[in-house]
């Protein structure tokens, strides 16, 4: 099987395999079957040499390459007849054959500009009649009885096929895996507990990348099947997947997060300088959070698409067949000695009931500490984006307030200078729209900088609008401390105000403001019929009386801006115009607070007794119906989110196409696997 060949110094002897010998007549140009007539049937007998299979590609330049296309399509056409061979071997061999072969014109023609792919690696004549063939018989072994290790060599293929292109929408060979779907048999490897362990992120991967072809140009089979799926086992099992891979991620964090706490001060103290650093483009945190981005967006997927699977969000959890996802390495996988037991962290959320939502708002808390770079910051979005989705969802939103089904959440804070240094807080078993609002106002209070990120800020404050607007629509009295909301809105519009000069040049500040002071009208027009107390609507006017001069100096900065000639002009005016209840409030109350001081002689009130005066002249006030607070612009992810989608998905693809690992699998347990099956 090898021969001698003599090293370019002449003094050494090196052996070369036959295979390999193999590959050099073929990509010479020559017709190997004239001087061996079992040319194929031998080469499909040898274990493939991957790395010398594309070395020879690379060896190539484009015409070259051009002028060798009859026998590259000879190859192609050759591996897929040996996948209906009844001898195993062949079947393997020609599958990892076919998977270098890809790969290896797929990364030859990198950034070729007009390459074309198909007629390269098959013939225009001949493509659509190869390509049914191959997916196929990929059908047949994803869906059969067949070796798990064959099933995963047949999806590294179909990663192969689907990551060639760095945009996935110009990758021309995806028109036949349109034409010839691999959607039910990734679906049913979804069901099955066994499979989905084995092969579950991978068909999840797959199902999103395909979803993503040309979605916004053609109709997409995928597109469609998976908006009308309603099998409650594949949704299940998709949303185990994208659980497990979170859930992975949130344990490595919280197990490090202790592990440092458990150090001592000193380590809480370098911690949180690190923390300062923790967006570097190559931080360990930040690649493994991008690392995730493909099952956010698969989760994105399966929310903004199907409304069956909104039905999966709050399903307990209780498969436990799912390993942990490859993707992520935060912190070295360990077992932990039989008794260390007692040492797991106290809010191991594990111990408790979880489901996808429960652990995606935790996820969330993690990533939603570092926005400091533009990786960083699309993660953070498409949290947002996939938070828009749900709190949109009337049937979301019924499992999010359900009084009945409840979750302990632990919500990780970010170190910061201006608060005490406390430990991450689990929040009490409670409603789950009650735990997403603990993060939103945790979001709004830890990321008031001078670099503000507007639109994460947008997009946070539009999901408590959507959340408060379900609560008034249904009359949902949801148990919450709302004075951490109200006190949180009221610290961003400070922070407007004081940081104003600098802003207001880079960003529409009054947009952001117009949102926040809605939502205070919000309360005050409807807060009657879904704060959880009479007591809640006092005191929504006592912080509104308590942090007056916030909201004079922002009225006074909306009149500036509305009085002169700037493209913040409308959104200036728009301002003033919403602000009119809210003064109409302070200026109502201030001078009878002014008055029962000075009869009672006294300077500085509690807050009862403030409250107390306010109970007894809500009969006098007079407020203005305001229109349209309790609507808001449907999510649409045309054409304001296409482009982030896009370059998420490249994203995507480009770091699936350095995880595939094809050339290292063990095909020898493949094939032992095939022989304990027969």
């Amino acid at each position: 099987m090898t021969t001698r060949k003599r090293s370019g110094s002449g003094s050494k002897w090196q052996l070369k395999e036959k295979v390999v010998q193999m590959y050099e007549c073929f990509f010479k140009g020559e017709d190997p079957t004239l001087t061996n007539p079992n040319f194929w049937d031998e080469l499909f007998l040898l274990k493939p040499k991957v790395s010398q299979l594309e070395a020879e590609i690379q060896k190539l330049n484009i015409d070259q390459l051009l002028q060798l296309k009859e026998n590259i399509h000879t190859l192609f056409h050759q591996c897929v007849e040996t996948l209906s061979h009844g001898h195993h071997i062949r079947v393997v061999y020609a599958l990892q054959t076919l998977c270098a072969l890809i790969d290896g014109i797929y990364k030859k023609t990198s950034g070729v500009s007009g390459f074309d792919i198909i007629n390269t690696l098959m013939g225009f004549d001949l493509a659509e009649l190869r390509m049914q063939s191959l997916m196929d018989h990929l059908n047949n072994f994803l869906s059969g009885e067949f070796p798990a290790s064959l099933k995963t060599l047949c999806l590294k293929l179909i990663l192969v096929l689907v990551t060639g292109t760095d945009n996935v929408s110009q990758n021309t060979l995806l028109e036949y895996v349109m034409i010839n779907s691999v959607f039910e048999s990734l679906i049913q490897l979804l069901c099955n507990p066994q499979s989905r362990a084995a092969h579950g992120h991978d068909a999840v991967l797959l199902l999103t990348l395909l979803v993503n072809y040309r979605k916004y140009e053609a109709a997409n089979p995928y597109i469609v099947k998976l908006s009308i799926l309603d099998d409650e086992l594949a949704l299940n099992g998709y949303g185990q997947v994208i659980t497990a891979a979170l859930s992975e991620f949130c344990h490595q964090f919280a197990a490090q997060h202790q592990e440092n706490h458990s150090a001592g001060w000193l380590s809480s103290l370098t911690n949180m300088v690190g923390s300062m650093f923790v967006s570097e483009e190559g931080g360990v945190r930040t690649q493994q959070i991008r690392a995730n981005n493909s099952v956010l967006v698969a989760l994105y997927e399966g929310v903004h698409l199907n409304r069956n699977f909104i039905t999966t969000l709050a399903h307990t959890q209780t498969d436990g067949s799912l390993p942990p996802s490859p993707s992520n390495t935060l912190v070295p996988h360990t077992t932990p000695p039989s008794d260390s037991t007692a040492q797991l962290p106290a809010f191991d959320v594990m111990a408790e009931p979880s489901n996808l939502l429960v652990t995606f708002f935790q996820y969330c808390s993690i990533v939603m500490q570092d926005t400091k770079c533009e990786s960083s910051m699309n993660s953070v979005k498409l949290c947002f984006l996939i938070l828009t989705c749900i709190s949109e969802d009337q049937y979301a939103n019924s499992l999010m307030h359900d009084a009945n089904l409840t979750f302990k959440v632990l919500l990780h804070r970010l170190p910061m200078r201006h608060r005490k240094v406390i430990q991450d807080r689990t929040s009490p078993s409670q409603p789950l729209s009650a735990t997403l609002l603990d993060l939103l106002v945790e979001f709004i209070m830890s990321h008031m900088m001078k670099k503000l990120p507007m639109e994460l800020y947008l997009l946070c404050v539009g999901v408590a609008h959507r959340l408060i607007c379900y609560q008034k629509r249904c009359r949902v009295r949801l148990a919450y401390q709302w004075k951490e909301m109200w006190s949180a809105l009221i610290s961003l519009l400070k922070f407007l105000v004081n940081n104003e000069n600098h802003l207001a040049r880079k960003m529409n500040i009054f947009h952001l403001a117009v949102q926040v002071v809605n939502i205070f009208n919000l309360f005050i027009t409807y807060g009657d019929t879904f704060l959880p107390s009479p007591g809640s609507y006092d005191e929504l006017y006592y912080e509104l009386i308590r942090m007056q001069h916030v909201f004079e100096d922002l009225y006074s900065m909306a009149l500036r801006y509305s009085s002169a000639d700037s493209e913040l002009k409308e959104n200036a005016l728009k301002l003033t115009s919403c602000l009119s209840n809210v003064r109409a409030i302070i200026n109502h109350f201030s001078p009878k607070i002014e008055a029962w001081l000075t009869n009672q002689s006294l300077s500085t009130p509690s807050e009862d007794q403030i409250l107390e005066v306010v109970r007894k002249n809500y009969d006098s006030l007079t407020l203005k119906l305001q229109d349209s607070l309790d609507t808001y612009e449907r999510y649409s992810e045309k054409p304001r989110h296409a482009q982030f989608f896009t370059a998420m998905v490249r994203s995507v693809v480009s770091d699936t196409r350095q995880s595939i690992d094809f050339a290292s699998m063990d095909l020898q347990s493949i094939l032992h696997e095939f022989s304990s099956i027969s």
